[in-house]
């Protein structure tokens, strides 16, 4: 039996691990303030991360060719767990969005399940010999796309955008079908932020943090004042004073802000350059890849995974908008750190039958 790619395994596990550390670091005081109990988004956390754990192995033992002829009911499955959102009743509204399914013990966030979903249904889709699929291909993407900016979600329907377009482009596709979407889908993004007023906002706050921080919203603000802080060795472990309710969503969006506080830039730089490794190992295994399945898929996973770090980490450092996603692996969250172990499972799977294993 091949073994397990442990250049993946071992970054995962680090951040995944970090991730429960810095969760109880960063929200403990905020627990104890809303729930009496400090431990409340640790104990949350621990259970999530040991049923990724188990779900990585799952699929790192489970043949990932088994996925393409489970590909359409995969993806059917999630859409319809996306429009459940929407039902009174079954659908949780919550600060001022519709993202969450309440099942009871615990809520789920479908939009999390799509990226996965539609990663494997493109993946199988463009690895056949299909020909005319470009018109199916936007009216799928529209689809999804709506649904989720509907909840609303931008910044998740920008990694849904970049995996899409990603597998598109590594199936071959004519480049210049490719080209000729960008200006298109650049328009289409510019109209949806003029016309929703806090999207707007935010652009416009963005847009002119350079001319003065003044103008910057308040979350903001304490993101570059917990950066700031930081300096280059950070003000220490366990010392950050941005965590006690000055800065919002410590535990799962702003956490990156709460690492640069405390271990500073070198501390938080090394944390992005493993981010960047585990990338990097991801198109490599779609490099190697026995097969031109497992070459989109493995691409199609680690472009979403890393188009959403990307954006968490850009707003996170004023670089981009501030949007709400979370960090893969480190944010609180149970349906996106299980999808992000799952996927991990599947480029193990992958990478254990690449060419050159």
């Amino acid at each position: 039996m091949k073994k397990i790619d442990i250049t993946l395994l071992i970054p995962t596990v680090f951040l995944t691990l970090f991730g429960l550390f810095m969760i109880y670091d960063g929200s403990s005081y905020v627990a104890f303030r809303d729930f009496a109990d400090k431990y409340h988004y640790i104990k949350d956390q621990f259970f999530w991360v040991i049923l990724g754990i188990i779900s990585l192995l799952c699929f790192a033992n489970f043949n990932y060719h088994k996925l393409y002829n489970l590909s359409l009911p995969i993806l059917s499955f999630a859409i319809f767990l996306l429009i459940l959102v929407f039902i009174p009743g079954i659908g949780v509204h919550l600060l001022g969005a519709n993202r969450w399914i309440d099942l009871k013990f615990f809520l789920l966030q479908p939009a999390e399940f799509v990226k996965l979903g539609l990663a494997i249904y493109l993946s199988a889709w463009f690895s056949s010999k299909e020909k005319g699929r470009l018109l199916a291909f936007l009216l799928l993407l529209a689809l999804l796309i709506l649904l989720i900016i509907l909840e609303p979600d931008m910044g998740t329907a920008a990694v849904i955008l970049s995996e899409a377009l990603a597998i598109y482009f590594l199936s071959g596709s004519n480049i210049l079908y490719f080209v000729s979407l960008l200006p298109v889908l650049g328009i289409i993004s510019i109209l949806i932020i003029k016309i929703s007023p806090y999207r707007a906002k935010r652009l416009e706050e963005f847009l002119s943090l350079n001319q003065s921080v003044d103008t910057s919203s308040y979350h903001v603000k304490q993101i570059l004042i917990a950066l700031g802080s930081g300096g280059l060795t950070g003000v220490g472990l366990g010392n950050s004073l941005q965590k006690y309710a000055y800065l919002p969503e410590t535990a799962s969006d702003s956490i990156f802000a709460i690492i640069g506080e405390e271990f500073g830039f070198i501390g938080a730089s090394l944390i992005i350059l493993v981010f960047m490794f585990v990338v990097w190992r991801g198109f490599y295994i779609a490099r190697h890849a026995r097969d031109k399945f497992g070459k989109l898929l493995a691409g199609g996973i680690t472009t979403f995974l890393a188009t959403q770090a990307i954006i968490n980490l850009g707003s996170q450092t004023a670089l981009l908008p501030l949007t709400g996603i979370p960090l893969p692996f480190i944010s609180y969250g149970g349906s996106a750190l299980i999808v992000d172990l799952c996927s991990i499972g599947i480029l193990l799977n992958i990478s254990k039958q690449r060419i050159d294993a």
